[in-house]
């Protein structure tokens, strides 16, 4: 979380407002990081990172208040559908 406020607090001003999605990545990647600990929030916002790139998602797309029921941590994978729009 410490690497995420420092990039919030110098990089993020030099590289500009450009994210897709609301909450930025940053801001998503923190609040993933407090609500899922570690491990979880580590995959769920580097699947939100790769999302960002070119052909990615765009739009509302918070961090979920619970993983779900087939999630198991050995398969960090599954998470890959976690905010993705289905339509």
């Amino acid at each position: 979380m410490g690497f995420i406020r420092f990039y919030q607090l110098t990089l993020s001003g030099f590289i500009g407002n450009s994210c897709r999605h609301i909450p930025t990545c940053s801001e998503y990647g923190y609040e993933a990081f407090a609500r899922h600990g570690f491990w979880s929030g580590f995959w769920l916002t580097l699947f939100r990172v790769v999302r960002c790139g070119p052909g990615g998602t765009s739009g509302l797309d918070p961090v979920p208040d619970a993983l779900a029921t087939g999630y198991w941590r050995w398969m960090p994978w599954r998470l890959w559908r976690v905010g993705r729009k289905t339509s």
